[in-house]
């Protein structure tokens, strides 16, 4: 079965900005593939886009983005059941807390495992289809894919790599007619912060000689969070670079979001955002 409508693949669904990205997406006239690693836990999407009266316009596909075999056999089902695919917002992520002395580096592994080498998959196995349509391909990665942020070591370095390659990439696909960009969220008021099941005493009870720092890092960042936008606010974004003509290579979802990236993008030595982070851990 075939659709005229464009279609959207986008991973990381269930919940947060994933969610409220595939409803808004919905509403601007994509035909939503809405994918998550479980789909029983899909009930939210599905009574969100009920809601918003466009739940003929999202379907619900199970994808596991660190899983090649996956990976296939979803765009397979896409393709055979609507022959195109027009874009792809790369938006699952996992998030850790930890320094590399206490942690060790296995939250290293998992952080890139999901947040860079998922998006190297998808991207790669989709982009024979998006060229066939002038697509495009959105990443949602973070203010931490350009500042490097104290106990977000192994997150900001996914995140930053996953940045590189497609800041790299970028070029080499517009050759081809396929548009790349990243999309910067700050703080987000959803479930992903909350799906970490973060238990700060405990984690500062752990940290050793560096839990002041954590505990210290963890009231800026909870502070931070309060003032946070909502999911549906950085989804616009989102929307904005798969419906622009010409969308830049990077946007932020926010005011503050661009100010907190404007600090390093000008910042040569490196000393400005030393400033700024080393507050953060009561130095």
């Amino acid at each position: 079965m075939s659709t005229d409508a464009r279609v959207v693949l986008i991973t990381g669904t269930s919940s947060g900005i994933g969610l409220a990205a595939s409803v808004a997406a919905a509403q601007a006239g994509w035909h939503v593939v809405a994918t998550m690693r479980d789909t029983a836990k899909s009930g939210a999407l599905t009574a969100a886009a009920q809601a918003a009266g466009v739940a003929e316009r999202v379907e619900v596909r199970r994808l596991d983005v660190t899983d090649p075999a996956s990976v296939a056999s979803c765009l397979a089902e896409v393709l055979d059941a609507h022959g195109r695919l027009d874009a792809v917002v790369n938006n699952a992520g996992a998030g850790v807390v930890g320094t590399v002395e206490r942690a060790g580096t296995e939250i290293f592994r998992t952080a890139m495992e999901v947040n860079f080498f998922g998006v190297v998959e998808l991207t790669g196995a989709a982009m024979p289809h998006l060229r066939e349509t002038g697509g495009r391909v959105v990443t949602v990665t973070s203010v931490g894919g350009v500042v490097g942020q104290p106990f977000n070591e192994a997150y900001c370095a996914a995140k930053f790599a996953a940045e590189g390659f497609l800041e790299s990439l970028a070029p080499v696909t517009a050759s081809v007619g396929v548009r790349v960009c990243v999309v910067e969220p700050g703080a987000v008021a959803s479930e992903f912060v909350a799906s970490q099941g973060l238990d700060i005493p405990a984690l500062v009870a752990a940290a050793g000689p560096y839990g002041p720092a954590l505990a210290s890092y963890a009231a800026r960042t909870q502070a931070a969070f309060a003032g946070a936008q909502s999911a549906a606010d950085a989804a616009a974004t989102i929307v904005t670079a798969l419906d622009a003509a010409e969308p830049p290579f990077r946007l932020q979802t926010s005011e503050t979001a661009r100010s907190f990236v404007a600090t390093k993008l000008a910042d040569l030595d490196g000393a400005a955002v030393q400033k700024m982070t080393s507050a953060w851990v009561g130095r």
